[in-house]
């Protein structure tokens, strides 16, 4: 074969093996509800096994200067997702915010009123003419009202005391008699750490309906992005990951965020795994009705909304 034949076939072999172009993933913004945590979990996961790249997305998770802002800024469009709560988007959909819920991650409520397992409240009765220390308004006062009911007593024969964020340490120093709004998957170990014992009573075992702690939400504008259920099947895959191989997933963790390898974070990333949405996608149509029905007989929302008007399901 001729030089002159052979530099025209070398060059069509080259072009057959050169590495195809790559494409720049898709990035997404993730706005957390707070600082990164064990219910962050299946999204750290998914970062660390490369399961957003697999999907082709650059995902960034993003702690936020202030939690309340969090709907305000992926309304604004500021960031393209935000973890959130099941029960403020209603109040959020209430006050005209243009927000969907288009995933799950905490598929079981996590709110509790906690009491010191040797004081005297024994029943949820017991906690007439008591003081009950709270951090915010709003759901957990309608959340409380409607668990001190299903035992006979009004929200009138208690007295709350906002204690800010400090529930454990009003608990524990004797402040306030409960507190209202302490996780259970954090604030039950907390309390043991510092030397307490603590009783945990769960709403949804007191009248109020059970819900999704903790969400997907984005703009209604992006209800149709193909990102989204991209995002969801690697925050699947994660979930899938977590279940089959906690301690592997432990470590993973721990690697991504170091500070966070204590016995406080281990307790609650064990704790937390079986309350992970193993299905992120599904819509559970029914469980939106009675929590939105719950809502409006609460007075915290004016009438229940549709359920298509605040949650879809991503394909």
């Amino acid at each position: 074969m001729t030089k002159r034949r052979l530099l025209p076939l070398l060059g069509a072999l080259a072009l057959l093996v050169a590495p195809a172009p790559s494409h720049a993933a898709d990035k997404l913004t993730v706005m957390l509800e707070w600082f990164v945590n064990p219910d962050h979990a299946p999204m750290v996961i998914a970062k660390e096994r490369g399961l957003f790249e697999q999907q082709g997305l650059d995902v960034e998770l993003v702690p936020p200067a202030d939690p309340s802002a969090v709907p305000r800024l992926v309304s604004a469009k500021q960031a393209d997702i935000g973890v959130h709560y099941q029960p403020n988007l209603y109040l959020d959909h209430a006050a005209g915010l243009p927000l969907v819920r288009f995933g799950t991650l905490v598929e079981t409520p996590l709110n509790t009123v906690t009491v010191l397992a040797d004081g005297p409240i024994k029943s949820l009765a017991d906690l007439k003419s008591k003081k009950i220390g709270f951090s915010v308004s709003g759901f957990e006062d309608a959340m409380l009202k409607r668990i001190l009911s299903n035992e006979g007593v009004s929200i009138d024969d208690v007295e709350l005391v906002n204690v800010n964020f400090a529930l454990t340490s009003s608990l524990l120093g004797g402040q306030v008699d409960a507190t209202v709004g302490g996780f259970r998957n954090f604030e039950l170990t907390q309390i043991r750490l510092e030397g307490g014992k603590a009783k945990a009573f769960f709403p949804e075992e007191h009248g109020v309906p059970v819900y999704d702690e903790l969400i997907f939400v984005a703009h209604k504008d992006m209800a149709s992005d193909d990102r989204l259920p991209r995002f969801i099947a690697a925050v699947e895959d994660a979930t899938v990951f977590l279940t089959n191989h906690p301690d592997e997933a432990w470590q993973l963790f721990i690697k991504a965020y170091p500070s966070l390898d204590d016995e406080l974070n281990r307790q609650a990333f064990t704790d937390t795994l079986p309350r992970f949405a193993k299905r992120p996608a599904a819509l559970d149509r029914g469980r939106y009705e009675r929590f939105g029905a719950f809502m409006a007989e609460s007075g915290l929302i004016g009438k229940a909304p549709a359920v298509d008007e605040i949650a879809v399901e991503v394909r």
